[in-house]
């Protein structure tokens, strides 16, 4: 009953069907069922958790309360180590205690974003080693989340959302099941095929991300207006994107590391050549902002080690607190170990949420330069 969790099973409830929806948060649990919102940045959501939770939509830390269940859509995080390689732990756990529940005739849907062939063989076999069961005597797909934070019950109800099974009927089940509350649904021909539709998404994203911050690095060396270069190549048929410190949050950065690792399995690292190469534009791009800023603080006349400089905002994106792979945090950190005079302000955050993550609070008003949406500014 995450980020993703909760919006999907709102909507799901709101169709007319009867939803449990399981979370190991058991405060959480028990706000929703009070009517409560835990995610009140979620636009319409506290609409519908009024509405049904508690009712339609009961929470409950306890697989056992879903055991009568005959469909299970599981939606929880998966997270890359140190290596960029996918810990399972947390998925393999919730696939493991629903197949403890599994019935034969049971629908099982996955909407995490994970690696192609996950849902056909690793979850498969977590289904099957707990419940007894083998496919055919239950159904197996895979939908990716196509939602964005803050956004999802509008992107739930009017973007195009996609599904596919591990065999044929899984698929139709899945279909049939999904076309109940999800008003643009399209069936691909199997799970691995929407395991990689998802995959490339933000694949794309990336890449086109770090040509824009490549672009705008050029046209520095250049002394030409990125900006103004960019609102007039822009058109019908090229879509330059802005420049950042990278990319951040759950997605983007994490998913096309899932393709560069199964090539580097295969020994085919060339296929997988130019979305390396964008993951280490967009992670380096916290060094050049870095590099701006300290030459900036140096045309103010005092001791660099005097200069007192904020960054303002540390999300991974705009209205969403969250700081998952967050480059704006990694850059203030960058400052940090640098030993200048860095604070952090963010309109999401207090001043001592900001300390707890073991930076300094600074209120831009108190700074001599200021870092905001890939800009400087300088105190008068």
């Amino acid at each position: 009953m995450g980020k993703a969790g909760l919006p999907l099973a709102s909507v799901v409830a709101d169709s007319g069907l009867e939803v449990i929806g399981i979370d190991v948060d058991e405060r959480r649990c028990e706000m929703i069922n009070e009517g409560v919102n835990p995610i009140p940045e979620e636009a319409g959501l506290d609409e519908l958790i009024r509405k049904h939770g508690g009712k339609t939509l009961i929470a409950t830390p306890r697989y056992e309360d879903a055991r009568e269940c005959t469909n299970f859509i599981i939606i929880v995080p998966l997270f890359i180590d140190e290596g960029h390689r996918p810990d399972y732990s947390i998925l393999e756990g919730a696939f493991r205690n629903v197949g403890k529940i599994l019935k034969r005739g049971d629908l099982v849907v996955l909407e995490t974003t994970v690696p192609p062939t996950t849902t056909e063989t690793i979850v498969r076999e977590w289904l099957e080693g707990e419940s007894d069961l083998l496919m055919g005597d239950f159904y197996l797909a895979y939908s990716p989340e196509r939602i964005m934070t803050g956004y999802s019950i509008s992107r739930l109800r009017g973007f195009p959302k996609i599904i596919g099974g591990v065999d044929e009927m899984s698929g139709t089940r899945a279909f049939e099941l999904y076309e109940k509350f999800i008003p643009n649904l399209q069936k691909v021909s199997s799970s691995r095929t929407a395991e990689f539709v998802k995959i490339i998404e933000g694949s794309y994203r990336d890449v086109n991300i770090a040509l824009a911050n490549e672009i705008f690095k050029i046209a520095e060396e250049l002394e030409i207006d990125f900006y103004e270069a960019r609102s007039y190549a822009n058109h019908e048929y090229c879509h330059i994107h802005l420049p950042s410190t990278g990319v951040g949050g759950h997605c983007i950065p994490v998913y096309p590391w899932f393709l560069i690792n199964e090539m580097e399995k295969r020994e085919k690292f060339s296929l997988a050549e130019l979305q390396r190469t964008s993951r280490k534009i967009n992670d380096e791009m916290a060094g050049h902002w870095a590099e701006k800023i300290i030459l900036g603080a140096l045309k103010i006349d005092r001791p660099l080690s005097q200069v007192k400089i904020c960054l303002k905002g540390i999300t991974y994106r705009k209205g969403v607190k969250g700081i998952y792979h967050s480059r704006n945090l990694a850059l203030a950190k960058l400052l940090a170990r640098k030993e200048l005079r860095v604070g952090v302000y963010d309109d999401l955050f207090s001043k001592e949420e900001i300390e707890s993550l073991g930076l300094n609070f600074m209120n831009p008003g108190d700074a001599d330069l200021v870092f905001d949406c890939f800009e400087l500014s300088f105190s008068q």
